[in-house]
């Protein structure tokens, strides 16, 4: 229901919009022990914060019920990036369209000229971001003296790009009598001080409790080895086959590298990060609106304001530093009634982090899985399908082309042939390391019965102080044994995990060079995850029926030196 006390212009416009009730922090910001206060608004990405902002100024810009007349802007609305400003402003627009409001929009890589004509021409809005707005301020296009609202929307990741002093020096220049709406996803301490600063008694909302997860975003996460990580994005990718998905990575250098990764597999996909122009970003988010490309690689800062009503999928290819990072990443996704999906890609020993980051969001998630090459198929299959089932209409070339085909093929043969076309033109999936050896959970990890496989008669056998209760699993214990040990998959015979430890099995021709190579890599950094791997005084005791190699319910943090990351660069398996 749309409340009775907002003015008829803005009701109106929410109403063509296709609004039947506000969210809770557009509630929040209407009700009336908000009217006329500074606003201190801690509500995360996607939960319709520039409608509430829009909502909350109305009876400063328009007492009456009409604007007055444009001149000197009544209300500034500052964002950290273009991309965020520009969104907000055209929010703006159909939300005061009836009212005939005019807004300015000034950020960086746009026609600064042009933006003080349109300044000096008179407005009511101004949006922009920092550095082009003090810009103005300090040339004179920008007259703050009539201000009556100040709003700073995504204050935290202001804060944290470095633009306190713009800050400052534009609240500086306005009216002591405005009033100051501040948005933020986190309220960290320099928010704090700058709202004590700049607030008079704000009243402090918060409806991240009510928006948390996202209820329009459906969370999945997969545990994959480490090495795999690239094949898991790639499978998830032809998995979902989104009309826009966006991959998040930590740093440039993973952002340039799985983007070139994608584009050799057959993707079309753009890339978004601090190194990029504006022009070429432009060019990005444009390629990604008219379905030239339909996957984005960005990095946190880069995908900063970015609205794209197509985006259905979000993946974590790197894990976030937390989890309102995470929530700020997925609300990419599953906006304005939509449904969308975020899936975190977690490395086997990170399997705990995740757990607890995601118990403390209270963030339901859905551990899966990485989709199999059999999968995708069958998703595939269907997919074709279900496009043929569609009504088309066809034209008489299409219909005299088809006569042709059945004059020379047979209709089961040109179906065929139809099918080998549009997989032809589909990126291959990726063999996963549990896919491509589904025996291996039952000749590495489990040896209850104490069959051996042929060549390991005479083995030797090492322990690793890792076991159940640590999360140990075959499938990321068998690459870290192989780097460790200097060999290869070949080489290692049964793989028994136990409540605290494992036992590895090794040929006895070459034991003393695998005890040498793991006494020697225990000490360059090459454990990833602090696992001691020595002889071990004989082989393990018969495993009782029913305990088997999986990994257990609970897990501590290993020691020693942080897991391998997305940085090291996993190559694609041979073929």
């Amino acid at each position: 229901m749309i409340p009775e006390n907002l003015p008829p212009l803005l009701a109106e416009a929410l109403s063509a919009r296709g609004y039947e009730t506000l969210t809770p922090v557009q509630a929040s910001v209407v009700a009336d022990d908000a009217k006329g206060r500074d606003l201190l608004v801690s509500a995360q990405t996607g939960s319709g914060k520039t409608v509430a902002f829009g909502l909350a100024m109305a009876d400063e810009l328009m007492p009456d019920g009409a604007l007055d007349r444009p001149a000197a802007p009544l209300a500034l609305v500052i964002a950290p990036t273009r991309e965020l400003a520009l969104q907000v402003s055209r929010e703006l627009m159909w939300l005061y369209a009836s009212a005939g409001a005019r807004i300015a929009t000034c950020v960086g890589g746009m026609d600064a000229s042009r933006e003080r004509r349109s300044l000096n021409q008179g407005v009511h809005i101004v949006v922009g971001t920092p550095g082009r707005l003090r810009d103005h301020l300090e040339r004179g296009a920008l007259n703050l003296a009539a201000l009556r609202v100040a709003v700073l929307d995504e204050a935290d990741e202001m804060l944290d790009m470095g633009f306190r002093e713009d800050l400052e020096q534009l609240l500086d220049g306005t009216p002591e009598t405005r009033r100051t709406l501040l948005f933020s996803a986190t309220l960290p301490r320099p928010i704090v001080a700058l709202a004590r600063t700049y607030q008079r008694d704000a009243l402090r909302i918060s409806t991240v409790g009510e928006d948390r997860g996202h209820g329009d975003i459906e969370y999945q996460a997969m545990a994959v080895p480490p090495s795999d990580i690239e094949n898991a994005v790639v499978n998830l990718l032809r998995l979902h086959e989104a009309e826009t998905a966006m991959l998040f990575c930590a740093t440039r250098d993973n952002v340039r590298h799985l983007h070139a990764s994608l584009l050799e597999r057959g993707f079309a996909a753009v890339a978004l990060s601090g190194e990029h122009s504006q022009n070429e970003r432009n060019a990005a988010l444009q390629a990604l609106r008219d379905q030239r490309a339909r996957v984005c690689v960005a990095t946190d800062v880069a995908a900063r304001g970015i609205d794209l009503p197509s985006l259905s999928l979000v993946v974590h290819v790197e894990l976030p530093r937390d989890a309102e990072t995470l929530q700020h990443r997925s609300g990419r996704t599953g906006r304005a009634g939509r449904k969308g999906t975020a899936v975190l890609i977690v490395p086997y020993p990170k399997r705990r982090r995740v757990d607890m980051m995601l118990r403390s969001a209270r963030i339901a998630v859905t551990w899966t899985p990485v989709p199999s090459a059999d999968d995708i198929r069958a998703a595939d299959r269907e997919r074709l399908l279900t496009q043929l089932a569609e009504p088309v209409e066809l034209d008489e070339e299409d219909n005299a082309l088809g006569l042709r085909l059945l004059e020379q093929r047979e209709p089961h043969e040109i179906a065929a042939m139809l099918v080998r076309l549009m997989r032809s033109r589909l990126p291959s999936p990726e063999e996963m390391l549990e896919s491509s050896e589904p025996d291996r959970g039952q000749r590495g990890g489990d040896t209850r019965t104490g069959e051996h496989r042929p060549g390991f008669d005479d083995t030797v056998w090492f322990k690793m102080d890792i076991g159940r209760r640590q999360n140990a699993d075959p499938r990321w214990l068998l690459p870290l044994i192989c780097r460790r040990g200097h060999v290869t998959r070949d080489e290692i015979g049964a793989i028994r995990i136990d409540q605290n430890e494992t036992r590895v099995q090794i040929p006895r021709a070459v034991a003393a060079k695998f005890a040498a190579s793991v006494a020697k890599t225990a000490g360059q950094g090459n454990d990833e995850s602090g696992i001691t791997i020595i002889p071990a005084d004989g082989p393990p005791p018969q495993a009782p029926r029913g305990a088997g190699a999986g990994a257990g319910p609970r897990g501590r943090k290993p020691n020693g030196p942080r897991p391998a990351s997305y940085s090291a660069r996993p190559t694609r398996p041979r073929r």
